[in-house]
């Protein structure tokens, strides 16, 4: 096993991070240049859509990345159970470079090639000649190359080094060579052969059987001329079977057919959806956390929410998500997790925030998320988690057998033990909710003062407060308190305000916009996850890795402990007992900012 990377593991534009795409420049610029000097008849497309057709390549892997996440989280067909962390993210961010490695070899090979022999756009002969090179001598040495690597090395920490890409680089390009220099090669030959391989290459990953059995019983030689995606996940977690590329006729030539391949094939297939015990509903927040979601971008959900500037580039695309959101109408999985045997997942609302503010489209969004419960109540889950209150439904349905938890108690909790130890008077600024007049009812019995320096808000809490401690509540003539529990819905004016060393403690899920360099800002309300909560491979929202919102861990804490109550509407549950929960299942608080 190799211990130390070679110098041909990195690839070589590794440095360069997220600008390894200006290595694509000269040739954009030679191709576009061409395009424009040359006179009509001159111009050769070859080199003009090159680059289209890299984006397309990039575009086609992302859909099926986006799909396979899909499925895996659904759990319907799905063939590995392995879970996906942040590491293994991290390793495969590079999954485009191979694109880009593949787009500069094409660069450089059609400049070198003779004028002779430049493509026409078709042949039929090319393409015929393409499938036959692949089908037999390609195969072949793939089938040997594979089978040699694997029996002298196993897997390092390195996933596909250069150099492997170098070699499947070289044995993909002999049909396309074979049929250049032959004069039968074409513009749409190489085309549909570079996305054969994609295709293939993406069906033997993407960890769900979508190979209907019926295809086979019409044609049995079938099974030896096509992998499904069952035979090559072998090759992955076996690793000394089901060597060959996409035929697995060489396996069954040489004896390397995993002898469990028929039994997989046919389990995954009647493998049906997941039945989780706990689903958290959420919904998209601004408008480019559309990026970040697990089933898109890796690399950005890998990361907490934060605005980039190439995300100004992408507006067409946020704005189409946009619309589509307002036609859409169901929820869908994201994620699929499990922690103490228990098993949970995440669905998602799609809509924005900025349209929960909206009046007209609230009764569409209510019956989206009515059809989520009613759907989660079908497959039998327990405890559904809501981020907003749900006694709408419950009156609607008083027959439900699903508990609601709007995760209410577990954030009071974890903000009154944010507050630092000795405080004795608090600012509480923003919109009041339910949290937080629970809030300050607690912070009174607590004999801690709570301010306000609104008249309407300090005559809202006194009415609220059910402690008899109310003298506890005050109104204040200034912002001088060192700490303010904030919600949404007060200024930034307010904000700056503030004396020096203040410390902003949010109550609501959206953070404060930090104005002053001097004060100090905590989290949301949020707890680090246990090391045994499996599959967390991307941030929630602005959060860091590991990192899990209050409204989110209430639910699951309901699931682990059994608790057969709805927490929503005005009900809360008890604020001490869910927090000394938290802490005996291994959720750690946040430490306090510097």
């Amino acid at each position: 096993m190799a211990t130390k990377p070679g110098i041909l593991t990195d690839w070589p534009w590794k440095p360069l991070g997220s600008f390894k795409y200006v290595i694509l420049v000269p040739w954009v610029v030679h191709s576009s240049y061409s395009m424009t000097v040359k006179g009509e008849g001159e111009t050769d497309l070859t080199y003009f859509l090159t680059f289209p057709f890299l984006l397309v390549r990039m575009i086609h892997n992302q859909i099926w990345i986006s799909i396979s996440r899909y499925q895996t989280a659904k759990g319907k067909n799905r063939i590995v159970d392995k879970s996906i962390e942040f590491e293994q993210v991290d390793r495969e961010r590079n999954w485009d470079d191979q694109i880009l490695f593949n787009g500069i070899l094409f660069y450089i090979a059609y400049m070198t090639i003779p004028q002779s022999h430049k493509l026409p756009l078709w042949r039929t002969n090319g393409v015929v000649i393409t499938s036959l090179l692949h089908a037999g001598p390609v195969e072949f040495l793939y089938y040997w190359f594979h089978r040699a690597l694997h029996h002298h090395y196993l897997y390092s920490p390195v996933i596909h080094p250069f150099a492997e890409h170098i070699v499947y680089f070289v044995l993909f390009s002999i049909p396309m060579l074979t049929t250049v220099f032959t004069g039968t090669g074409s513009l749409v030959s190489l085309t549909g052969y570079i996305l054969y391989i994609d295709v293939m290459n993406n069906l033997g990953h993407c960890n769900f059987e979508l190979i209907p059995k019926w295809l086979f019983s019409i044609f049995p030689p079938l099974k030896y001329l096509m992998y499904t995606p069952s035979f090559h996940s072998l090759h992955h977690t076996q690793f000394r079977t089901n060597y060959s590329l996409f035929m697995p006729i060489y396996d069954y030539v040489y004896g390397t057919m995993d002898k469990s391949t028929d039994a997989v094939y046919e389990t995954s297939l009647e493998r049906s959806e997941e039945s989780p015990k706990v689903v958290h509903l959420a919904h998209l927040t601004t408008l480019e956390s559309i990026f970040y979601l697990r089933l898109g971008f890796a690399t950005l959900a890998s990361k907490p929410h934060t605005s980039k500037w190439y995300q100004w580039l992408m507006w067409p695309m946020t704005s189409w998500s946009l619309i589509i959101t307002w036609i859409y109408g169901n929820t869908f999985v994201v994620e699929a997790n499990t922690f103490e045997k228990l098993k949970w997942q995440s669905w998602v609302v799609p809509r924005y925030t900025i349209q929960y503010m909206l009046q007209w489209p609230r009764e569409a969004i209510n019956s989206m998320i009515e059809r989520a419960i009613l759907d989660a109540e079908m497959k039998g889950v327990k405890g559904e988690e809501l981020n907003r209150n749900g006694e709408l439904y419950i009156q609607r349905y008083p027959q439900l057998k699903l508990n609601l938890v709007d995760g209410s108690s577990l954030v009071v909790a974890v903000v009154l033990n944010s507050i630092p130890k000795g405080t004795t008077q608090v600012l509480l600024r923003g919109k009041l909710t339910k949290v937080a007049y629970a809030i300050a009812n607690t912070l009174c019995e607590r004999d801690i003062k709570v301010a306000t320096v609104y008249k309407d808000e300090y005559e809202k809490l006194q009415l609220r407060l059910t402690t008899k401690l109310k003298s506890n509540l005050i109104l204040s003539t200034s912002y001088a308190q060192k700490t303010w529990l904030v919600g949404d819905g007060w200024t930034e004016e307010e904000q700056l305000k503030a004396s020096k060393g203040t410390l902003f403690i949010p109550f609501s899920q959206f953070p404060p916009k930090k104005m002053s360099k001097d004060c100090f800002y905590h989290s949301t309300p949020a707890m680090i996850t246990p090391k045994s909560f499996t599959n967390i491979h991307s941030c929630e929202n602005w959060l860091s890795r590991r990192v899990m919102s209050a409204w989110r861990i209430a639910g699951i804490l309901h699931g682990l402990e059994g608790w057969n109550v709805h927490e929503c509407g005005d009900s809360m549950f008890n604020i001490e007992e869910i927090w000394r929960a938290s802490l005996r299942h291994g959720f750690q608080p946040l430490t306090m900012p510097n």
